[in-house]
């Protein structure tokens, strides 16, 4: 504020130099004087031009701050939000407000303050030299006032809109972008032959940007048009008036005064346009801050949460419906596993283990109910307190593109040595070491460089390495042939040993030396024993494990 201040006095001091320079110094041929008020100009000017990197920097510098921290807060926001939020929202709808939105509000954050600040005191210095030069004058300079605030306003109405419109229709884009460039998404349109469709939607969504942004530029274009036409208009009046007979105003007067007449021109058209876009601004200031006040459906306990006692795991008559379905998932479940057994959930598609092992890494919470760690609800757990017990191994692997290593240090920090063991518990040790990279390669986007089963035995390494006290393995080996999977299996079952476990799956054979199976169908617990137990009672179990063998 100082040196916004400072730079809007030392601005108007240049025509009341000129005045004396036209008035007294050069009708007087007085050199003394005039070298005076030269020197005194240029250095008005040095001094401006170095403060003025000094703002531009500070400001920039606090601008790119608050930027930070918003972008930050936002993504911070979002990584809170339950899974649910992400299945209903496109991912390029995030990546758009995350990127797109607040890049578009820099200008507004980064110089609104400073702006306003250094057009508000320009105008206000300008205004008092003017009147101090000529009331009359002043008064007939600022008729233009009027017409420009309304005219603004009238614009930046308009410009909301359009930007508004502007944002949804880039978020589009994004989308477009995301899903259809993928790996998954160019595969996707080779298989189907989407090339063409998927050309002529990208070049409709891209043809209405165009339309949109021509409506923007020329929403104000007119009124900069009109505007420019006034502000011609006023210097000939002025002319006009101080030529009329009887009008007492000297020549270095006259100078001075349309010099301080052309400056002001120049702030106060800077505030009408920070009123224009801070107006048009809030249509991206809505999006991103919708955002950022999310509320997280899990909410995390306060404080830093309970500690559970030991590792057993404890379902109290749980219940789970999924939002607008009418059948719930989960139907009254009762199980508990001691510290240290291992469960199985077996079950048709539909049966509701994948709901079961949601809820257990606290993915979803209950409708009714408890899911219990250690005689500790997960409600009264932090995330991290969750995530450092619990390892997770699903049939949906995510390797992020990157090398091996980076992608098993995921998981925590690892020495070299330890690596190679995690590898070769997932019986992919081998592969990694003929690779001319080895830890070093590059999986490629979303793994892709690797089949599936391959993808899979990394992923199962990662959660090795974690060394979690609680295993949950969804379907850990469902990419994978009978040979590795025996050899993998083997593995999972050194890694086991002494650790709580949670195995669902739909081959049988992984889950025979399971201390306890639960039998799902519908949502509900059909049956629940050891291996020979159920295949004694010859119930759905025994019906499954036939069914295998016949196929």
């Amino acid at each position: 504020m100082t040196l916004i201040v400072s730079v809007s006095g030392l601005t108007v001091v240049q025509p009341f130099l000129v005045r004396t320079i036209v008035d007294q110094a050069i009708p007087q041929s007085n050199v003394e004087l005039l070298l005076w008020l030269i020197g005194a100009m240029i250095l008005i000017v040095v001094l401006t031009q170095a403060i003025g990197v000094i703002q531009t920097y500070m400001s920039a510098r606090v601008g790119q701050r608050i930027m930070h921290g918003l972008r930050v807060d936002v993504f911070t926001n979002l990584q809170r939000q339950s899974l649910g939020f992400f299945t209903k929202t496109k991912g390029g709808e995030i990546q758009s407000r995350l990127t797109n939105d607040i890049a578009g509000m820099k200008s507004i954050v980064t110089s609104t303050a400073t702006s306003i600040a250094s057009n508000m005191t320009t105008t206000i210095a300008t205004i008092a030299a003017m009147i101090a030069l000529s009331p009359t004058l002043s008064l007939l300079s600022l008729l233009v006032l009027p017409p420009s605030i309304y005219l603004t306003r009238r614009v930046a109405l308009t410009r909301k809109a359009i930007t508004a419109k502007q944002q949804e229709t880039m978020s589009a884009m994004q989308s477009m972008v995301t899903e259809n460039l993928s790996v998954s998404g160019i595969r996707l349109a080779k298989t189907l032959g989407l090339e063409d469709h998927n050309r002529r939607a990208f070049s409709g969504v891209s043809e209405e940007l165009i339309d949109l942004e021509l409506n923007s530029q020329l929403a104000g274009r007119w009124r900069m048009a009109t505007m420019q036409i006034i502000f011609a208009i006023i210097p000939a009046l002025i002319y006009l008036v101080a030529g009329l007979p009887g009008t007492a105003i000297s020549i270095g007067t006259l100078v001075a005064f349309t010099a301080l007449q052309t400056q002001i021109f120049r702030p106060l058209t800077g505030l009408l346009d920070i009123g224009a876009q801070w107006i048009s601004a809030m249509a991206l200031f809505s999006r991103v801050f919708e955002y950022l006040d999310l509320e997280p459906e899990l909410r995390e306990p306060e404080g830093s949460g309970r500690e559970p006692a030991d590792t057993s795991i404890e379902l109290n008559h749980v219940s789970y419906t999924y939002p607008g379905s009418d059948k719930p998932a989960l139907n009254d479940i009762t199980i508990h596993v001691p510290s240290g057994t291992s469960l199985a959930l077996v079950g048709h598609t539909g049966s509701g283990k994948s709901t079961m092992a949601a809820l257990l890494t606290r993915l979803i919470d209950p409708d009714t109910g408890a899911v219990r760690i250690g005689g500790v609800d997960l409600r009264d757990m932090t995330s991290a307190e969750r995530a450092s017990r619990i390892g997770v191994v699903s049939q949906e692997t995510y390797l992020l593109h990157d090398t091996i290593r980076a992608n098993l240090l995921l998981g925590g920090e690892a020495s070299e040595e330890e690596l190679w063991r995690a590898l070769a518990v997932a019986r992919i040790d081998h592969l990694v070491r003929s690779l001319p990279d080895g830890l070093d390669t590059v999986v490629g986007a979303r793994g892709f460089r690797f089949s599936g089963g391959e993808q899979q035995r990394l992923a199962i390494a990662r959660t090795v390495l974690r060394d979690p006290e609680i295993l949950i393995l969804d379907e850990a080996t469902s990419a994978l042939d009978n040979e590795t999977e025996h050899l993998v299996q083997e593995g999972l079952a050194n890694l086991s040993r002494g650790r709580t476990t949670i195995m669902i799956a739909h081959r049988l054979s992984t889950v025979r030396h399971a201390d306890q199976i639960v039998v799902l169908d519908g949502g509900e617990i059909m049956e629940q024993g050891n291996h020979d137990e159920l295949m004694e009672i010859d119930g759905h179990y025994a019906m499954l494990e036939r069914l295998m063998e016949a196929a």
